[in-house]
Order: structure tokens, then sequence, then C-alpha cells
């Protein structure tokens, strides 16, 4: 009888599920998503297309025809070169200093208890929070007070002043989720604590730190507020756009930014399929 009974079940027609039309307010909110996806994507729409310029004048403001010629020689202007390669260079110095100093504060705020660590977690949401006029003047009184001339140095340090502070809470979300008894599994087996945190617990924190340390690098790469305050003469990318604007704006600067747009998809695609991969193995 159990067999006939879920034979027969299996035989019965499924009912028909009739789709209803999108109601009005679903409508609405699609339209309302998508007019804040192009107003967010409109300007890096125009920054791409009008590194296609071909300006009549000093200044690409004014669409004048499609042309090729400002990807054929992107580093036209020695000036503007030197101030994209000193933007990287700072980004990537100040990155690597600040992921290692984030990283270990995330980890020591999460595994470990101690005396004054609310007052730790205040003091790193401050740079977060704190305008960055405020910031950059601060730090320019800290570095004359201690007698430093501005320049790459102080860029840099400033820079890491800043980027710690997201490293850590991002990395920080990251090393929440992390079941620490893979520690302990580890040294039961002989594994030395340094051993363990190279082979266990650092692979495992990877996607977080990844992720600080791109985030982290765009900002250092595009920050102008405090790099104002701190550069001295140093010129980076973002100080050299806001001078040109007052006097000429050559379509090269929007070569570069649409090459550095591009670097950054293409290795956010590369982490998301690494990503991807792991999982499905």
């Amino acid at each position: 009888m159990t067999t006939q009974a879920m034979t027969e079940a299996l035989e019965q027609p499924k009912p028909t599920v009739v789709k209803g039309s999108p109601r009005w307010g679903d409508l609405m909110l699609r339209l309302v998503a998508g007019l804040v996806l192009l107003y967010l994507f409109l300007p890096i729409f125009v920054i791409v297309l009008f590194s296609f310029n071909k300006p009549a004048g000093k200044f690409n403001y004014t669409w004048q025809g499609f042309t090729l010629e400002n990807w054929a020689d992107p580093f036209k202007y020695p000036a503007l070169t030197e101030a994209l390669k000193l933007s990287l260079n700072v980004a990537a110095v100040s990155t690597g200093v600040a992921l290692v100093l984030g990283t270990l504060v995330a980890i020591a705020l999460v595994r470990q208890r101690f005396r004054g660590q609310k007052a730790v977690d205040t003091f790193l949401v401050l740079p977060l929070t704190a305008p960055e006029v405020v910031m950059g003047a601060s730090l320019l009184t800290l570095f004359l007070d201690l007698g430093w001339a501005t320049g790459y140095t102080t860029i840099v340090l400033a820079h890491i002043a800043f980027q710690v502070s997201f490293i850590a809470m991002t990395v920080r979300a990251r090393v929440r989720g992390f079941d620490w008894t893979l520690e302990d599994a580890s040294m039961d087996l002989g594994a030395s604590p340094t051993r363990t945190f190279f082979r266990v617990t650092l692979p495992l924190i990877v996607p977080g730190i990844v992720a600080a340390a791109m985030l982290s690098f765009a900002l250092s790469l595009d920050d102008f507020i405090i790099t104002y305050f701190v550069s001295g003469s140093a010129v980076t990318y973002p100080l050299y756009v806001n001078a040109a604007v007052k006097a000429a704006v050559p379509p090269q600067i929007n070569v570069l930014a649409t090459a550095i747009l591009v670097v950054s998809l293409l290795l956010l695609m590369a982490g998301t399929l690494y990503r991807r991969k792991r999982i499905d193995v």
C-alpha cells in the first residue's frame, strides 16, 4: 500500500504556479536603484569617454572628436608621470607597513582580552570619523613641532596613520569568525606558535587581508586633503590634477585614470575567480 500511494503521488500533476506581474512598489524600487547606480557610475563613464577625446585647447572639458592619440602616448607629460609614480610609491609603501600593523592589531583585539581594550577600540575608530581637514592639520602641526621637513616621508607616515584603522577594522571583521581551536589543534600536534600562525591562521584570514590591502591602497592613491597638508614640495597624482584644473587639463589625466581603473577591475576579477576556484575545490 505504501508503494502504491507513493506512485500515485508522483503521478499527480504538479500545480501550475502563475507569477503575478511586478507591483508598482517593486518597479519604483528598481527604478530608484537604477538611477542611483547611474549617478554613481556616470562620472566614471565620463572619465573613460574623455580619455579618447581630442580637445581643441588646453582643457579637456568639451567633446571634440574621437582619437587614439592619447592612448598612444599616455606619458606625454613628464610632470604628470612623476606625480603618478610618486602616488603609486606612497600607496605601496604605506599599504605594506599599515597592512602588517593593522592585521596584528585586529588579531590582538579579537583574540586577546586586556585592560584598556575599549580605549583602543575608540582610538581605532577616531581616524575614520575625524574630518580629514582636522587630521591633516594635526599631522602637519606634529611634524613641524618635531622639526621634520614635509615631503615624501611625512606623506607616507600620514597615510599609514589613517590606513591602519581601515585595515584593522576590515581584517577584524574577518577574524571574528575564525575558529581558534584550529590553532590549539596545530600546536597539540607539535607545531610552534610561529609555524601555526603562518601555516594555519594566516591562510584562513588572507581574503580579509587582501580586501583590506586593496581598500587601503585605493584610499592612499586617492587621498588629497591630508596629503595637501603634509606634502611640502612633493606632488602626488591628486595634487597634480587639482593644480592642472587651473592651468591645463590634458587628456592624459583621463588616460592614466582609466588605466588605473582597468587594472583595479582586473585584480578584482582575478581575486573573485581565485576565491571561486578554492570554493569549488
